[in-house]
């Protein structure tokens, strides 16, 4: 009872990409929280992208890994089963 799928597998290698609108609505979605946190983070005056260590670089990178498994999820769930493809 999957439905239509929004995603369908690559051609060539492994993964995914948009098969219908409400796949790239969420490739939209995804992207713009990506960049948008990156844009966030290089015009905070207290950090310095690349120069974090320790704690704060994983509070850094914690909502585009949180985002990124999500968006894996969604793919996963709403896609074509994965596998490595060489091309037809």
């Amino acid at each position: 009872m999957r439905g239509e799928l929004w995603f369908r597998a690559k051609r060539y290698g492994w993964g995914w990409t948009p098969a219908a609108w409400q796949g790239w609505a969420v490739t939209a979605v995804y992207l713009v929280v990506v960049v948008g946190w990156a844009v966030y983070l290089a015009l905070r005056l207290d950090a310095t992208i690349g120069w974090h260590t320790g704690k704060q670089a994983w509070l850094s990178a914690l909502p585009i890994l949180l985002f990124t498994a999500l968006f894996v999820m969604v793919c996963r769930i709403k896609g074509e089963r994965p596998r490595w493809r060489w091309g037809k």
